[in-house]
């Protein structure tokens, strides 16, 4: 497997979930998946465990898949 990565995410307001960051960032290939890996695989939140698809994300998020990578979530400017 390669290196992890560290990656900002930008999202539209107000929030994304964590399954719905899983699928764009191709870590899984459906919603239906992200219930399954995160079962399967630690993912920290701000540096707590957490395991719900559905944990709404909010800009200055921090997402850890460990063996994935690092994600950054950021509001995306529209200008």
């Amino acid at each position: 497997m390669g290196e992890a990565v560290k990656k900002e995410v930008f999202i539209e307001p107000p929030f994304i979930t964590l399954g719905q960051l899983l699928k764009e960032e191709a870590v899984v290939g459906s919603g239906g998946q992200a219930k399954w890996f995160l079962k399967e695989h630690a993912v920290d939140v701000n540096g707590e465990p957490d395991d719900r698809r559905g944990r709404k994300l909010y800009p200055g998020d921090t997402v850890d898949v460990k063996d994935v990578g690092l994600f950054f979530i950021r509001l995306n400017q529209a200008e």
